[in-house]
């Protein structure tokens, strides 16, 4: 095995303490936006023993009047993709039209989509247990003009 030249210890140990210093500044000073250079508060923190769980779906009403569920198999868009720009939804509910022509490019044979909506369901919990209680709240809908 051949020793590490000088010059590459040095480059080494610079590497190192740049990225320590990093560390510890997006440690300190940084966002979700800067990882890994800082904190993923994500998993940081934990949710309200007594609050509500929050569970997203998207669903669509066809020609026919059925609710249809729209995953990512039949309209090839993920939850979280939706859950990711749900503001944006909820401010230009016309955006779902984007969805509705993504459910009819992956799925030809089915029924077109008259409505879509963005759907919540809070789950109760109650120290940190599910109380098996559920409301629906629709944050987001479009209707074909």
């Amino acid at each position: 095995m051949k020793e590490l030249s000088a010059r590459g210890r040095w480059i080494r140990v610079v590497a190192t303490l740049v990225c320590g210093v990093l560390l510890l500044g997006g440690t300190l000073y940084g966002a979700d936006d800067d990882f890994p250079f800082g904190p993923f508060r994500m998993y940081a923190t934990g949710p309200d023993p007594n609050g509500d769980a929050k569970d997203t779906r998207v669903e669509a009403t066809d020609a026919d009047g059925r609710t249809v569920q729209l995953t990512e198999g039949n309209s090839g868009i993920r939850r979280a993709e939706i859950e990711g720009q749900e503001g944006a939804y909820v401010s230009a509910p016309s955006r779902l039209a984007e969805i509705a022509d993504a459910y009819a490019s992956h799925t030809p044979g089915g029924a077109p989509l008259r409505s879509v909506r963005i759907v919540v369901r809070w789950h109760g919990i109650e120290h940190a247990r599910p109380t098996g209680t559920w409301r629906d709240q629709v944050i987001a809908e479009w209707t074909r003009p």
